[in-house]
């Protein structure tokens, strides 16, 4: 009985999208503002998953772009503006966060933010009221959205791979790992180089962290 009363919302994908907020104002003065938190809700009895788009991903860096949300659940997305110049003040760009179910890969439902970056947060209130305004009667106008929509920034600089430093740590904890422990007697490796438990398991454990890393990128 419950399949059959959602299955329709799901067919024409007018599934609600729950995000707060619904507006990022960055604030070039302000350091603490150039990363802000979209908290993407589901209320619903089932899985999503959800994407994260953009009109200007070159501008921007968004933390885990695509991902899941388990029913009755919530998951924040980090968004960092990359940036900051003056020539970019007052303009407008905006996000578009998509989800769809599990099981599906048709746009179930979508939720637009709007992003802006202002010069200070020191602003008369009258400046705050025309910029409100003005941001309004933009939203209002922007009616060919989906044409220019292209992935975040994460994933265009996902390609370029691991740094060499990565690689190179990663090379010394395996050659780490490969030398012989202390107490092995029946070995042709020079003593000096036979490791303790300790110095092994911390190879193992840096080794962990950096195939993270190169997993991410």
């Amino acid at each position: 009985m419950q399949q059959q009363k959602r299955q329709p919302e799901l067919v024409e994908g007018n599934l609600p999208v729950f995000v707060f907020p619904t507006e990022l104002i960055f604030y070039a003065d302000d350091q603490s503002t150039h990363k802000q938190v979209l908290t993407l809700y589901n209320p619903y009895e089932f899985a999503l998953k959800f994407k994260v788009l953009c009109t200007t991903p070159n501008k921007y860096a968004v933390v885990d772009a695509t991902g899941a949300v388990k029913p009755q659940c919530c998951v924040d997305i980090v968004i960092r503006h990359r940036d900051v110049r003056a020539s970019y003040y007052g303009v407008i760009d905006k996000f578009r966060l998509q989800v769809s179910e599990q099981s599906q890969r048709k746009a179930l439902g979508k939720k637009e933010i709007i992003a802006t970056l202002l010069p200070s947060a020191k602003e008369q209130p009258q400046q705050k009221e025309e910029e409100e305004k003005r941001i309004k009667e933009h939203l209002a106008e922007s009616v060919f959205f989906e044409q220019t929509l292209c992935q975040p920034g994460k994933n265009r600089t996902a390609s370029s791979g691991p740094s060499l430093l990565t690689v190179f740590l990663g090379i010394v904890c395996i050659a780490a790992l490969m030398l012989p422990t202390l107490g092995e007697m029946e070995s042709l490796v020079p003593l000096y180089l036979h490791l303790s438990v300790n110095q092994k398991l911390v190879a193992a454990y840096v080794l962990g962290l950096i195939t993270m890393v190169i997993l991410r990128t």
